[in-house]
């Protein structure tokens, strides 16, 4: 498949940078990122038009121009969507939000204000991505797996998920937590430590915590790290905080 129809596709839904098996569990789509590649060497930088007066980039990865037939509320303020990107009916991205080529974001989510949807990162139906979240993008080693956000996940402000983390559906990040394959995630309700880089349980509540710095000196010093503790499971109190307004969408 060559990299034009790679990049139609993606922009349709057609075709995803990771899917889904029958088991839950998600996989690169190499050949999408391998089309992605040679979009960017095929490329040319140019100066673009009046609609993007100033800009500079490869001539074949323009950012996406939507119009009211899409069903997307792009609301103006410096809010940009690159070519390859597949934006679903109901989305809205709330200014200044970037969605970079290869992503997939499902219907009836919202991207707030300075937040970045990754490259080839996927995002479900009915997520709220709050200001400033930072969902890390992935195009090499080519075949890393991307971020995965599952549908119903609520991502508060200022979190960050990098290096093809997956968070299960209904899953809550408070604000503030950081994941990667190099943060510890403690279940303080079923009092295991996962293991790094595994994936955020269905409808678990994350909240950002500590943990001492291993080594005499260290501890000495009253040194500690940065972790991510699991201190509850989703219920119906929870839910009702969490209730996304259908009217905004």
């Amino acid at each position: 498949m060559n990299w034009q129809d790679v990049l139609a596709q993606l922009e349709s839904g057609s075709l995803r940078a990771a899917n889904q098996d029958e088991a839950g569990n998600w996989h690169a789509n190499i050949e999408v990122k391998q089309g992605i590649l040679a979009a960017f060497k095929a490329g040319k930088n140019v100066a673009f038009d009046d609609n993007y007066q100033g800009f500079v980039d490869k001539h074949n990865l323009p950012a996406r121009q939507f119009s009211p037939e899409d069903g997307v509320r792009l609301v103006p303020g410096g809010s940009s969507v690159r070519a390859g990107a597949y934006v679903a009916e109901g989305v809205i991205i709330m200014p200044p939000a970037y969605i970079n080529v290869g992503a997939f974001v499902d219907t009836g989510t919202m991207i707030d204000s300075h937040a970045l949807i990754g490259s080839c990162a996927q995002i479900g139906k009915n997520v709220h991505v709050s200001a400033a979240v930072q969902i890390g993008g992935v195009l090499e080693p080519i075949g890393a797996s991307p971020v995965i956000i599952e549908d119903d996940a609520f991502l508060s402000a200022g979190v960050v998920v990098v290096e093809g983390i997956v968070v299960k559906k209904g899953a809550v990040l408070a604000p503030g937590v950081s994941l990667s394959k190099s943060v510890p995630v403690y279940d303080c309700v079923n009092q295991v430590m996962r293991e790094k880089g595994a994936e955020i349980p269905e409808r678990a509540v994350v909240v950002p915590g500590t943990r001492p710095v291993k080594g005499e000196w260290a501890q000495a010093q009253g040194l500690s790290m940065a972790c991510a503790l699991i201190v509850k499971y989703r219920d119906e109190k929870s839910d009702a905080s969490l209730e996304l307004e259908s009217i905004l969408r």
